[in-house]
């Protein structure tokens, strides 16, 4: 049996499989007239085909297990993925906001213009480092169950 988190190496690892098979394609569809390509491309293309089938069919397994495996948060895989996508993108606008928002003053003369924040900067940064930590709570979650968990037909 396959764990879920060897179908993921094995999902990125025929992603960078297709894209050096495209780029492979892509230098030896055309050559000048009278030289022959380093490959063929029609095989090459055969091999691409072959490759992203079974992509689909692992992507496909992956996303029934996602679904069925229930974490002990209550949540499912699939669902706890979700919430730690987002928490991310959360955690991000939060500490990009705090950077923003915090005022350093460069004064080279009384005429410069000054800033201040307008937000509470520790506010918003405690905001950041609490979505950090959860965000990190959650993968850890996520990867101890990506170990544990068979991977479903």
């Amino acid at each position: 049996m396959t764990k879920l988190a060897e179908a993921l190496i094995l999902r990125a690892d025929m992603q960078k499989r297709l894209a050096q098979l495209k780029a492979r394609i892509e230098r030896n569809v055309k050559v000048q007239e009278g030289d022959a390509p380093a490959e063929n491309p029609t095989a090459l293309m055969t091999e691409f085909e072959a490759v992203s089938a079974e992509l689909t069919q692992t992507i496909q397994r992956i996303n029934r297990t996602n679904s069925n495996t229930p974490l002990s948060n209550g949540l499912t895989l699939a669902d706890a993925l979700a919430e730690r996508d987002t928490l991310k993108l959360r955690h991000a606008m939060f500490s990009s906001i705090a950077d923003a928002a915090t005022v350093q003053q460069q004064q080279y003369s009384r005429s410069e213009i000054r800033f201040v924040s307008v937000v509470d900067v520790a506010e918003i940064q405690n905001q950041a480092d609490t979505l950090a930590r959860q965000h990190r709570e959650l993968d850890a979650l996520i990867q101890a169950a990506n170990w544990a968990t068979e991977l479903r037909d």
